[in-house]
Order: structure tokens, then sequence, then C-alpha cells
């Protein structure tokens, strides 16, 4: 059996995603590459061997660049903040290796053009995880619309809601920075929006944004100073598709009793859909061309084998977790690797969502 090896930036939370996922996909899909993961990096020495322990990887180092100098890894994971993506993926490219990256692909469009030339020039493997694609809902939708049952789409509609930054006294962290995190909620939850959008119903021609910060200072720690806040809570924008659809979006890290709000809506002249991620195994149909009288949206339970991903898993009705998501998506990037052939979405996908987040911005 060949094998597919790994190295991972980034012990924090998104690390930890992707390592279960590796840990879980040589236990539920016959791949033809084993995956092996052989080197988690992190910034403290301390905290890697825990996560590396944890976690599953054979060794742990504090330099990124060790990753780059081992000639057994294949493909580098990027999942350290925003502000590492650009200079760790288009070295990474460099040396040879293949790069799966974390969302949002980079911090802004001229670091998300860099690594997309990166890549290209050097021919490597790349992907980047908008790993709600791969929900079988998510691509349960997907399939309805290309069999055509929507029909002509009209509308797009998509909030992606959390609460965690409510409170006036929470605590600042790298999220709220730009050097760090980009342009805040807005890439880190209306980047997930876009993708759906994107994949679902096609590429984005024009743009209205605005964004909003509310709370523009926060504690940085237990001495009481305060950090600025300078990337956006909120933002809210319209856009035109296009193959003519219209579309709106909402997202924010401040509404109130929202804690993983991730819904979107699609009309279209035969049918629609509604997807929310807070109920991760339903898809919402409704169906035009049902008899008057009894015509409603439907929820379809989105776990029998014969729909997208969920055979791999548990009996009908038992359900997929956020976790599954990671899942398939490795699954499906270990195949494109193994075939030489592009992973879906990558880092092509990631800059046409950068455009987006700068034009809203702008």
């Amino acid at each position: 059996m060949q094998t597919l090896t790994l190295g991972l930036v980034g012990a924090g939370f998104m690390g930890r995603a992707h390592s279960n996922a590796y840990r879980q996909v040589n236990r539920f899909f016959d791949l033809p590459r084993q995956v092996r993961m052989k080197t988690i990096c992190g910034i403290d020495a301390v905290h890697v061997e825990a996560a590396r322990v944890q976690l599953g990887w054979e060794t742990g180092v504090t330099r990124w660049q060790d990753l780059l100098e081992d000639p057994e890894i294949d493909v580098i994971d990027v999942a350290a903040p925003g502000d590492l993506h650009a200079e760790i993926s288009i070295a990474a490219a460099r040396a040879g290796k293949g790069v799966w990256c974390e969302k949002a692909l980079a911090n802004t469009l001229a670091e998300a053009e860099q690594m997309v030339q990166a890549v290209d020039q050097a021919g490597v493997h790349h992907g980047l995880f908008h790993n709600y694609r791969k929900l079988p809902a998510v691509a349960l939708a997907k399939r309805l619309i290309e069999q055509g049952r929507l029909g002509e789409i009209r509308h797009w509609r998509s909030v992606y809601l959390q609460d965690w930054l409510s409170d006036p006294a929470a605590s600042f962290n790298w999220r709220m920075q730009r050097s760090t995190a980009g342009s805040g909620a807005l890439a880190d939850l209306g980047s997930h929006s876009i993708d759906l959008a994107r994949y679902l119903v096609g590429e984005i021609s024009n743009v209205t944004g605005r964004t909003k910060t509310f709370v523009t200072e926060r504690t940085v720690g237990p001495g009481g100073e305060r950090g600025e806040v300078d990337v956006p809570d909120a933002a809210m924008w319209m856009v035109d598709f296009a193959n003519g659809a219209i579309g709106s979006f909402e997202v924010s890290r401040c509404a109130l009793g929202r804690k993983n709000h991730n819904r979107f809506e699609i009309n279209g002249t035969r049918g629609s859909l509604a997807f929310n991620l807070e109920r991760l195994n339903e898809l919402e149909f409704y169906d035009g061309s049902d008899e008057e009288g009894s015509q409603g949206f439907r929820v379809i339970q989105a776990t029998e084998g014969s729909h997208p991903y969920a055979g791999q898993f548990w009996p009908v009705g038992h359900g997929l977790g956020y976790e599954h998501s990671f899942v398939n998506w490795v699954a499906d990037a270990v195949m494109a690797f193994h075939e030489g052939r592009p992973t879906s979405p990558n880092f092509h996908d990631g800059l046409a969502v950068q455009r987006v987040l700068d034009a809203v911005e702008r």
C-alpha cells in the first residue's frame, strides 16, 4: 500500500480538526494511499509535544522550515493563522511539496495571487479546506441543482452568524487583528458563504458591501491592557451572479443567540433548497412540480447510502458531524493527489473567494 506523508503547521483548533480527519480517513475510506501523519509543527515545544501525543503525529518540531527539508513529506498542511498562509505555502511549493491550506486562502488579495502563482509555477498539488462542500446535505444540494430540479436559479441568500463577540468584555485575540486575521469576520465566516455560493450557484460578477466593527477596543490580558480591533465584527453584501441570479450575504460574530448559524437558501424557477449547518444532516427541498394542495418544503435526511459521502460511515439515520466534513475533504484530496488531478476546492477557488472579500471591503 502506498502512503501519502503529511506535515502539519498549526497545533490549534484547526490543526486539531485536520489531525482528527487524518486519523479517521484511513478507517472509513478504502483509498489507494494510506495517510501517514509524520510531523506536526507549532510555536511552543511543550504544547507541540502534547499535541503530537494526543493527535497521533510521529514527530513534533517548532520550525516549519523543517517540514520543507524532510524528503519524506509529500504534502504540507497550513493550519496556522492567516498571516502565515502565504509565506509557508509559497515556500512549500518552491520546495516541491504539495500544499493544503486552511481558509481563507490569504489575508489579502495580493497574497492570494502570489500563492496561486507559486503553486502553478511549481506544478504542485494544492487544496483549500472549505470543508462545508463535503457535507452530504450540501453535496446533495449540488446534485439536485445539476439534475435541473431547481430550474433556472434566481436567488441566493445566506447568513453565517455567531455570538462569541457579542459581549464587549470578551477578550482580545489574534482573530481581531488585521495583521494576523485579514478581514476578521468577513474572511473567517464570509469566505465559507462565498465558496458555497460559487459551488452551488456560480461566479459572482458584482458586489455592494458594508462592514461594521461594534467594539473597537478589547482587553488583551489580565493587566487590563487594551488592544485595537481593526477588523469587522460583521458584514453585509449584495451580489450579482454571472448567470443572472442575485444574492445577499450577512456574517456576524455579534448575533446574540447564534452559535454557528450557517444557513443558505436557493430559489429557482422549478424548486428551492435550504440548509442550516446547525442541522447539518438535513436538506430542505421544495419541488414546484408537486401537486397543488400538497406542496411544501420537505426535509431530506441526507444519511442514505445513496447520498454523497453518507454511505461511508454509519447506518441510515445515525447522522454525521462537523468533523466528518474534514474526513470527506481529505478523502477527496488524497484521491486527487494519487490520480494526479486538481482537488476541489483548491487555491484557484480561494483566489476567486478572495476577490469577492476584497471587493466587499472596498
